[in-house]
């Protein structure tokens, strides 16, 4: 008789980690009299693999909601009055998943606070792109080809954008200049690179935050294809 080797078995490919995962909210609450206040927050936490690079993402995910709590807590509690009858001051946290793609996620938080007696509450906003699979942030400029002057062709587009808004953009224009400053919150997606500006950077305040897509094909002669956004663009 003879013996026939057993076809050799490929092991089956290993799932992205992403696929494993949903992201659900952690809610936070936290109140005080002395002086008047509300907390309130969704904190983004993924679920469904205790992977260490789960809970590295975790672990920073609470940590950007815990810092703006504590700029809240340091830069209007601390000077709050308790008048005798005070509405008091407030802070909610909430977050949306921009994009998600193999296993890069961006994520947008949006907080509103208001500090007792102010005029109107105010709004801003901070972001996080992230690798899962590498455990790391990533930084706006690993997008573009090292050699592109990228910065100037956002600039460039947004420009032109929000000066087709009834907004006051003109008075307004440098908050849009090509400075690293002003492009600190973007996020991927798959309609483009969204770049948000918060309120009194390129309009008066009564205009609101000002959102900018910019489609990839406007992008596709400085895009790294070995980039996040590469990936987005496909």
């Amino acid at each position: 008789s003879t013996f026939t080797p057993a076809a050799p078995t490929n092991p089956p490919p290993t799932p992205m980690l992403s696929q494993v995962l949903t992201m659900q909210s952690t809610p936070f609450s936290e109140s005080g009299n002395a002086p008047v206040y509300t907390i309130t927050a969704q904190i983004p936490t993924l679920q469904g693999s205790s992977d260490s690079r789960v809970t590295t993402l975790n672990t920073r995910l609470n940590q950007i909601a815990q810092d703006e709590i504590n700029r809240f807590k340091n830069d209007v509690l601390s000077f709050a009055s308790s008048p005798p009858i005070s509405a008091g001051s407030s802070f909610d946290l909430q977050y949306s998943v921009i994009g998600q793609r193999a296993d890069i996620w961006s994520i947008k938080f949006d907080i509103s606070l208001y500090s007792d007696g102010a005029a109107h509450p105010a709004h801003y906003s901070t972001t996080l792109n992230y690798d899962l699979a590498n455990g790391r942030e990533i930084t706006l400029d690993e997008l573009f080809l090292s050699s592109s002057n990228y910065l100037q062709v956002i600039s460039d587009f947004c420009k032109t954008q929000l000066s087709t808004r009834d907004i006051g953009f003109d008075s307004f224009s440098q908050g849009a200049d090509s400075l690293p400053e002003n492009y600190l919150r973007w996020n991927i997606s798959n309609e483009g690179l969204v770049i948000t500006f918060d309120e009194y950077q390129v309009a008066p305040y009564a205009a609101g935050p000002q959102i900018v897509i910019i489609p990839f094909p406007a992008l596709q002669s400085i895009i790294n294809p070995q980039g996040a956004s590469g990936l987005f663009a496909q």
